[in-house]
């Protein structure tokens, strides 16, 4: 705290003199001699600094805190500050920060406006002035617990994580039960693929906090990440019961797959979905999770109707362009020939670590992953978003796809830096030393010939599911974002032919480049096709790779359940039940369905 000072000799001015005149020598008399003016004048938030200052010079800490939070409180009612919070939330942040910037100027300790200014500071990506400030804010009063948060807050924001975990646990060490800073902590602790701790502080939470259904619901789906599916499943039924409307976590209890529906289920989601008041993000998963109930149920055409709805708002909210798909297709095909590689034949990092495991969603990559990460030579990271960053830093506010129009002008050395740069941007996913990684972004087909230019000795491994299996699939599953063409049966339909397309367009381009596994002979064959695989990556057969349900590594997927069983035929076959409803995704696969597993004859455009 700054130099305390004093104006005219007021009753107030004296008072403080007199209570202040013994902090040096005697703070604990200077204690009570504040409390005594704080009942004369509370209002004052200068009162309260200096009893926070005498308490830590009497060494009681914990009282200073609240000291601290006392005088918070009275500095947030002041008009200005009051006025600014009110322009914050109305998305006025530059005339709260007029308003903030002057009141700070007549009362520069004020830790709570300080707060405000270094929000202000976050909002505007002002990062740096938004870390000082929050700063000031602890220096000027320790106890201000919500400031804390705010500063672990922007630490996550920008990347610093031990930082902002290290700012936690001094908010924790206050206050073991702080909700902001468990939920925080634990979300962090996720975030950086530290799962045992995160559980413990997910235990610690809802221990505390038994009555917080999102709490219940975030530990539901770390303990699925971890093979535990019935603290899981219980998890997520606390949180249903505490929130009958929470419809994201009726959704993980149908997302652990194996988990059978009762008919009260399809009751109380009936009943949330009746609700007025209903959030539209719950509505979607709630229909989501009815469907797999009614399906449970044998209902199949109420369970499609369900799927349908939650499809339609979802669609709604994140409509897809199905002709960019066809025209970004059609221009891989032009721009690369044989020739464009015959050309460019010795460009690229000559790293042959990276293993690509390309499909459509819900067609078997997850299981591939799993049997891969079982080698011993071979890491299983997770789905990772470099590949499509990179392509997108390629041409810098184009649409997706325009990569395409800027790959033929990179020369040499810019090919192999993408190379060297993919695999030391990776390299933060691996733990183990093992020489080899997945890579398991399905979406990756897209950038195939990209991979292939930069990374000539890459593997890219495709598992294909059959189209009226894979597409059902896609449909009745919700995806939080990302997979917009999963939301309708055409969009599916023409989204899986232009899948077909390509690849088959890369196998006459570079034939034997991409190794296909087709899903079904996968089951079928399983030991045969695992070393068809691994002969493939020229990799040793191991025998662990035959148990990959046995391997305990995370799995963050919806297939997480699935892969922790040995291979089965389970879910093959569903679609079929729904067949009377998928006219529309037959029409739109055409010969694709007709062919399969082959491609159809097409010729590139």
């Amino acid at each position: 705290m700054a130099t305390l000072s004093f104006g005219s000799a007021t009753s107030f001015d004296r008072a403080m003199r007199d209570a202040l005149s013994t902090l040096d020598r005697d703070p604990v008399t200077a204690c009570k001699r504040l409390r005594l003016v704080i009942k004369d004048y509370p209002d004052i938030p200068l009162v309260h600094r200096a009893l926070a200052l005498a308490l830590r010079r009497a060494g009681r800490m914990r009282e200073a805190d609240k000291a601290d939070l006392q005088a918070i409180g009275v500095c947030l009612r002041q008009p200005a500050v009051a006025a600014a919070h009110k322009a914050l939330a109305d998305d006025k942040a530059e005339e709260a920060e007029v308003l903030i910037r002057d009141h700070l100027k007549r009362d520069p300790e004020d830790a709570a406006a300080a707060r405000l200014l270094g929000e202000i500071a976050a909002r505007c990506n002002a990062h740096a002035e938004a870390e000082t400030l929050y700063r000031r804010a602890l220096l000027l009063a320790p106890g201000y617990l919500d400031a804390r948060i705010y500063l672990a807050k922007l630490l996550n924001r920008i990347g610093r994580n031990k930082e902002a975990l290290t700012t936690l646990d001094e908010v924790l060490e206050r206050d073991g039960k702080h909700h902001a800073a468990l939920t925080l902590k634990a979300a962090i602790l996720v975030q950086d693929r530290a799962l045992s701790e995160g559980q413990a502080t997910f235990k610690t939470l809802v221990r505390h906090h038994p009555r917080d259904a999102l709490a219940w619901m975030n530990f539901a789906y770390l303990l699925k990440t971890m093979g535990r599916f019935d603290e899981s499943l219980s998890a997520y039924r606390r949180s249903v019961a505490i929130e009958p409307g929470r419809g994201v976590a009726w959704w993980g209890i149908a997302n652990l797959k194996t988990v059978t529906f009762a008919a009260e289920d399809v009751t109380a989601m009936r009943k949330a979905l009746a609700r007025d008041d209903l959030d539209g993000d719950d509505c979607v998963h709630l229909n989501f999770a009815l469907g797999k109930a009614l399906g449970d149920l044998k209902d199949y055409a109420g369970s499609f109707a369900a799927y349908a709805e939650g499809n339609r708002v979802r669609r709604a909210q994140s409509p897809h362009d199905a002709q960019r798909v066809s025209d970004n297709v059609a221009n891989v095909q032009r721009v690369f020939t044989p020739s464009f590689f015959e050309k460019r034949s010795g460009w690229g990092s000559a790293a042959p670590d990276p293993i690509f495991v390309v499909s459509l969603p819900r067609s078997g990559s997850t299981l591939i992953e799993q049997i891969l990460a079982s080698h011993p030579l071979v890491e299983g990271t997770e789905e990772l978003y470099d590949i499509e960053r990179m392509a997108l830093e390629l041409a810098p506010g184009s649409p997706p796809g325009g990569y395409i129009d800027v790959v033929e002008q990179l020369g040499p050395e810019r090919i192999r830096a993408l190379g060297e740069h993919y695999t030391a941007a990776t390299r933060r996913h691996r733990y183990t030393g093992r020489p080899y990684f997945t890579d398991k972004m399905p979406s990756n087909w897209v950038f195939t010939g990209l991979i292939h230019l930069m990374l000539p000795n890459a593997k890219i491994v495709d598992i294909r599911r059959h189209p009226l299996s894979c597409g059902f699939a896609n449909f009745s599953q919700h995806f939080n974002w990302g997979i917009n063409f999963s939301y309708d049966l055409t969009d599916i339909g023409r989204f899986y032919s232009a899948y077909v397309q390509q690849m088959a367009h890369f196998d006459r381009v570079l034939p034997g480049r991409v190794h296909h596994v087709i899903y079904e002979n996968l089951v079928e064959n399983f030991e045969e096709e695992v070393r068809r695989l691994l002969d493939y990556l020229e990799l040793p057969f191991d025998e662990t790779c035959l148990r990959f349900f046995e391997n305990k590594r995370a799995v963050h997927t919806p297939s997480a359940e699935q892969v922790r069983r040995p291979i089965n035929r389970d879910g093959m076959e569903r679609w079929q039940l729904y067949e009377p409803w998928l006219g529309e995704l037959k029409t739109a696969l055409g010969p694709v369905l007709d062919n399969y597993p082959d491609a159809p004859e097409i010729r590139d455009s």
